[in-house]
């Protein structure tokens, strides 16, 4: 049972004039218990107001749960509220990593507003109760701008009788801002980017983890949901297209990679790619096709509503592209800094496929980038920094090395104070407005930009752009506001920790994924029809070198090696095969080789000689165009000038001389007799006929002097 007032609070009220503590408010006692071990759990779900408010209450609601093992009774709900202002964000980030169980407010307890306290009877084990408190306005009244302590606090009854201190608590912070005219402008970055593993044959991997990411509660889903919610407010967006062309092929049922024609073999125009889109015989474009997995159809249905939602959020928003893949910008900078261009080309122009205008960007996940890395990521691109990286009072907006910087908070997404969940919507909310607070009343009022956390999943976006909707607090784009004079600060005076260096991908991640996109080259080469599988299979590569990868790249080598493989094993689906044994009887001849393509696509080969000398062997130089399950006799010409066997071998190349794989060795005898041997046998020839010519002279001769 549940009523809303006991007679604890006069008991209450007249301890605390005992103690000399001011009419309508108590000391809290010191608490007995670690908060983490509090039986009570307490949460606070919603408050009438973001800041503390010139005028009229604060309502707040939330819920008590019991965590303890047995029934609690008489549980007594109050609000509490700090007396000293915190007016720095040292103060704030030291506030918010506050031990729970310190004293940090009075609770308010008024005997003549019952709304003050909230009562419940009793709570078995695992039950929660909701509750509703009042705080009027007489308790609100500071003259001191800054940010103050608010929270809740329960006592109650337990197995084991009633303890000192509270028994549940829950914390947050609550602004106050004295009548100014001034405002202070915030931008609020929500990033859409996620690890894109594929399958060997290039469709989604972890079809669940995605279908889960994806669907209400999913990061990816809440995160999308939360910006849809700004409505009209503005609000900019941190996208990796990879993520976008991901969810486009879950949709269209996560076909794998297309090796089908999306050229016009007629003319050589090429017709509408398919991929990430569904292909033409997959079914989901309403014809003929293979039928969904149940897993396939779960991933389909969770992908369609999140584009859906996504484009309804990025509509008439700033959008901040990420090069595609989100690739690990300081890794490329050291290894390979044509992977950044190449990523950074595919992300350019307008995003689809609704077409929507972007802009280039460079912000790591933790927000770090090193020298090199900001100098590759060149003078167009918005480059958004960590705080960190600038230390104690760090400007909000930065020249470095040429480039102008945003210099993103990171208290700002750090979330409330525990012992409750950190980071509820609440309690960030909280958290931004709050530091937005603190700026406005700090000289210069530096604007605010904050980026969430990427893998934050709200548990709900209701009253969290509502709690924004300040007089002194102006929500603008990153772009806006970066427009003010920026600060210079020389390199070598950012600080980039060993860690993130340890954390950056090695060689051997970026010599795989190159090995990858020059199979997909081979393969484009290979089929006739196709033009844009090259394209598809580097869109992979560049996934696996995401700032994502960084936790196990092992793993994202091991992706690009099986894609690889998978790719080759197509590659040698087209064959060579020379005779068994090929014999010159007159120093030159000609041969047959049998060229077959068991691919179900057109293919287009050569065929490359490699001969002993003084073997030579001519092969065609035209291409060689083979259908679908076809085969094709080509005739090479042989010739040598020495005698014996030599060794030839026959393989196939791809239109540019790339080698596909297959070959075949083939040994060459040649019976041609050499010149010299010729000459030995005709001199020896013209000495016999020289003999019997003497020889007849002689006996003619003999026969007249005779």
């Amino acid at each position: 049972m549940l009523r809303p007032v006991s007679l604890l609070p006069a008991l209450v009220v007249v301890l605390a004039t005992l103690l000399g503590v001011p009419a309508g408010t108590a000391q809290a006692a010191p608490g007995a218990r670690a908060a983490d071990a509090d039986p009570l759990d307490v949460t606070i779900e919603t408050l009438s107001s973001s800041e503390i408010p010139h005028r009229g209450p604060i309502r707040v609601t939330g819920s008590v749960t019991n965590r303890d093992e047995g029934p609690w009774q008489t549980i007594n709900v109050y609000a509490f509220l700090g007396s000293t202002p915190i007016t720095t964000s040292a103060d704030l980030a030291e506030a918010a990593a506050t031990p729970a169980t310190t004293e940090v407010g009075q609770r308010i307890i008024d005997l003549g507003d019952p709304d003050t306290e909230y009562t419940i009877d009793e709570l078995a084990p695992g039950e929660t109760a909701q509750f509703s408190l009042t705080v009027p306005h007489r308790f609100l009244r500071m003259t001191d701008g800054g940010v103050y302590w608010f929270g809740v606090h329960a006592l109650g009854e337990g197995p084991e009788g009633r303890l000192d201190g509270a028994d549940g608590r829950a914390r947050t912070f609550l602004p106050y801002v004295p009548k100014t005219s001034k405002t202070v402008d915030t931008s609020l970055v929500i990033p859409i980017r996620r690890l894109v593993a594929h399958a060997p044959d290039g469709s989604i991997g972890g079809l669940g983890r995605w279908t889960e990411g994806l669907s209400p509660g999913g990061a990816l889903r809440s995160l999308v949901d939360l910006g849809a919610a700004a409505g009209s407010r503005p609000v900019s967006w941190l996208v990796d297209p990879a993520v976008v062309d991901a969810a486009r092929r879950l949709a269209a049922g996560n076909p794998g990679r297309y090796l089908g024609p999306t050229v016009d073999p007629a003319d050589g125009d090429a017709t509408e790619s398919p991929s990430p889109s569904p292909t033409p015989d997959d079914g989901t474009d309403g014809t003929d096709g293979p039928e969904l997995t149940p897993r396939q159809q779960a991933a389909a249905d969770a992908a369609t509503t999140w584009l859906e939602r996504l484009h309804a959020g990025l509509e008439g928003s700033e959008i901040l592209a990420l090069p595609y893949g989100d690739v690990d910008v300081a890794a490329s900078a050291a290894h390979d800094r044509r992977t950044y261009r190449q990523a950074r080309r595919r992300s350019a122009g307008d995003l689809p496929p609704w077409g929507l205008p972007t802009t280039p960007a460079v912000s790591s996940p933790s927000g770090y980038l090193d020298a090199p890395g900001l100098r590759l990521a060149g003078r167009d691109a918005t480059v958004l920094l960590t705080d960190r990286m600038f230390g104690a009072r760090a400007p909000a907006v930065a020249h470095v090395a040429g480039r102008t910087v945003g210099v993103t908070s990171s208290g700002a997404v750090d979330g409330g104070p525990g012992p409750d969940e950190r980071q509820a919507s609440l309690a960030m909310r909280q958290r931004i407005v709050s530091e937005a607070a603190i700026r406005l009343l700090t000289p210069g009022r530096k604007p605010l930009i904050a980026v969430f956390p990427p893998a934050w999943a709200p548990e709900s976006a209701s009253g969290f752009w509502q709690g924004l909707d300040l007089d002194w607090l102006n929500l603008t784009t990153v772009a806006s506001a970066m427009q003010r004079q920026g600060t210079d600060v020389p390199v070598r005076r950012l600080k980039y920790p060993d860690r993130q260096a340890e954390l950056q991908l090695d060689l051997p991640s970026f010599a795989a994924t190159d090995a990858l996109v020059r199979a997909g080259d081979t393969l484009q080469n290979l089929l006739t029809e196709n033009d844009q599988v090259a394209a598809e299979v580097r869109d992979e590569a560049w996934t696996d070198l995401s700032y994502s990868s960084r936790l196990r790249p092992e793993r994202t080598r091991d992706s690009a090696d099986r894609s690889r493989t998978w790719i080759e094993t197509r590659l040698r689906g087209v064959t060579v095969d020379a005779p068994r044994a090929v014999i010159l009887s007159s120093g030159s001849g000609r041969f047959a080789a049998t060229v077959t393509n068991t691919l179900d696509e057109p293919v287009s080969v050569k065929v490359e000689a490699v001969a002993e000398p003084p073997l030579r062997v001519g092969v065609p130089t035209q291409t060689i165009d083979l259908g679908a399950d076809e085969r094709t006799t080509v005739l090479l010409n042989a010739s040598s000038s020495g005698v014996g066997i030599q060794n030839v071998t026959l393989r196939l190349t791809d239109v540019d001389g790339v080698p596909l794989g297959s070959s075949d060795d083939v040994p060459v005898r040649s019976n041609r007799v050499s010149n010299v041997i010729w000459l030995i046998v005709g001199t020896g020839i013209a000495l016999l006929l020289g003999a019997i010519v003497v020889r007849l002279f002689r006996r003619v001769r003999a026969a007249r002097n005779t």
